[in-house]
């Protein structure tokens, strides 16, 4: 009687380890397509995460979609107003005019300038000053009207993503973070079913193979069919007349996975600050240093022309030279710091966040599951195959703890 409750005992267990294995093996799946960020062993052998191992191809793919379907950043750039620009940068350009005039006069007429009355030099600052928000307003006109030869949106993003893989991470965790909860669940939900076949079938045949290769059938299976239910049917399929509606999980979260993703791209990724720092410094900066040239030229010349008749007088086309090359090189040097006093206005005006969140939101479910799930469907087999050698491996250990 004794043996014949160890047997049943040990046969029950069957279905019990069988989901245990399920859930275990798929959350260690799921922990290995993320982690960890670098390689960790000696090549070929050791294991880096799924996605960090693929962070150029994935970052590529996944800003791809992003600009066709969801970006136009002329689009976007369009919503700045400059004379607000302007308004928000004349103080600390105000401060550097005066600067600048007091390096050229000092360089060239020093003796002249330290005796110059000081309503006449408040004269000579007003003349540049006055200028100030024409040449603000005509720089802001001339990067919208330029804007894609000085941001590149899909080198920035790709950029960002793949010098940083724990944000590659952390974006597709973000936006998939149910469904990775559903996968590492489903082990439970499969693997107890088909512990009960197994279990059925080790009562009349139980070779020392059979719960390996259970094991190995549950860790592909699980992941394939969870995989499966998380972006299929793509439209809702209703049966029994409204009572039963099935629909691809994600697919379902739409509204909630658009926040998240809307959530990180603007304020990880495509930033403000990083956009207009990679007008400035990056393969564009060229660019931007020519236009700033020429607007600030015509400035000098226009505020030459208002400046009392002494200054015109006393400053030569040598001189003039000499003030454009000084005032051109100064204003370079502080552009990446004036432009910051425009950073919170920009955001708002550029109101990134909310844009990809309500054009995310309005995608029709082929749209959506066409925007993300190439990015997981891209080694999703991996996963897949991950899964089943973890549950072979489960099954070895299930058979020599029950059976040996």
């Amino acid at each position: 009687m004794e043996a014949s409750l160890t047997d049943v005992l040990l046969y029950l267990s069957i279905p019990l380890s069988g989901g245990l294995i399920g859930w275990g093996t798929n959350v260690l799946a799921i922990k290995m397509t993320f982690y960890p960020l670098e390689f960790v062993g000696i090549r070929p052998i050791g294991w880096q995460g799924i996605i960090p191992s693929k962070a150029k191809k994935m970052a590529e793919k996944s800003v791809d979609m992003l600009t066709a379907k969801l970006l136009k950043i002329e689009e976007r750039f369009a919503l700045i107003e400059p004379e607000r620009v302007a308004e928000d940068m004349l103080p600390n350009l105000s401060q550097l005019s005066h600067q600048i005039i007091d390096e050229v006069m000092e360089g060239q007429y020093a003796f002249i300038w330290r005796n110059t009355p000081k309503p006449l030099k408040n004269q000579i600052y007003a003349s540049f000053t006055r200028e100030l928000p024409a040449v603000i307003v005509q720089m802001m006109e001339d990067v919208k009207t330029n804007i894609h030869d000085l941001l590149d949106l899909r080198t920035l993003g790709v950029n960002a993503l793949t010098q940083n893989k724990a944000l590659l991470n952390q974006m597709f965790i973000d936006c998939g973070k149910e469904e990775f909860k559903f996968i590492e669940r489903s082990g439970l939900y499969f693997g107890i079913p088909f512990g009960l076949v197994q279990m059925c079938i080790a009562i009349f045949y139980n070779p020392w193979w059979l719960l390996p290769l259970f094991g190995l059938l549950v860790g592909y299976a699980t992941n394939w069919l969870a995989l499966r239910m998380i972006f299929e049917p793509e439209v809702p399929k209703i049966y029994f007349g409204g009572r039963l509606v099935l629909q691809g999980l994600f697919i379902k979260r739409q509204k909630e996975v658009a926040i998240a993703y809307a959530h990180i791209v603007s304020n990880r990724i495509l930033t403000t600050e990083s956009m207009f720092e990679f007008m400035m410094r990056g393969p564009g900066g060229d660019k931007l240093a020519d236009i700033v040239k020429r607007i600030i030229e015509q400035a000098i010349d226009t505020g030459l022309e208002n400046a009392p008749t002494l200054v015109n007088v006393a400053i030569g086309p040598k001189q003039t030279e000499i003030i454009k090359n000084i005032a051109v090189y100064r204003f370079n040097q502080e552009l990446p710091l004036s432009i910051r006093d425009t950073f919170v206005y920009a955001q708002e005006a550029l109101d990134m966040e909310n844009m990809l969140r309500e054009k995310m939101q309005g995608l029709t479910p082929p749209e959506f599951v066409g925007f993300l799930r190439p990015v997981f469907q891209e080694d999703e087999w991996i996963l897949i195959l991950v899964g089943a050698v973890l549950g072979l491996l489960a099954g070895f250990l299930q058979y020599l703890l029950l059976f040996q």
